[in-house]
């Protein structure tokens, strides 16, 4: 690989590591905002508090909680599963399909040359029939 390209990987993956995080920072303002609005629609407008006394704790502790699984994603998982992994893991899964496709072409060819085999046997013992029939008539 040249250096080229590797400084274009490099920076392609540096590029998406960091649109990541941007949209992970972007998530925890809206999560923030979005608090703050449910807290205002339950204490203040009073919405749904003939259902639920204070529903509001419920829907941000679920969106604290896919909050904290996006971070896990970005932080965690993808730090460990990036481009390199991929690759490792398409270079493996390759590898495996390549040394099964060849296993197949070998019992294919051993089939064939059975087949082969049997037809010439077919073949020699059909002129052997036909020399002792010929023999018989004579």
């Amino acid at each position: 690989m040249s250096q080229n390209t590797e400084q274009q990987e490099l920076y392609e993956n540096a590029r998406y590591r960091v649109k990541q995080k941007k949209w992970l920072y972007f998530h925890f303002i809206l999560f923030l905002v979005g608090s703050v609005f449910l807290i205002i629609l339950n204490k203040i407008f009073k919405v749904g508090e003939n259902i639920v006394e204070d529903w509001f704790v419920w829907a941000i502790l679920l969106w604290f909680f896919l909050f904290v699984l996006h971070v896990i994603n970005v932080f965690v998982t993808k730090k460990f599963m990036d481009r390199n992994w991929e690759r490792a893991q398409i270079e493996k899964l390759t590898i495996k399909q390549e040394l099964k496709i060849a296993e197949l072409e070998k019992e294919i060819t051993k089939e064939s040359q059975i087949k082969i085999d049997s037809l010439k046997t077919a073949l020699e013992l059909k002129k052997k029939e036909n020399k002792q029939n010929n023999l018989n008539q004579e």
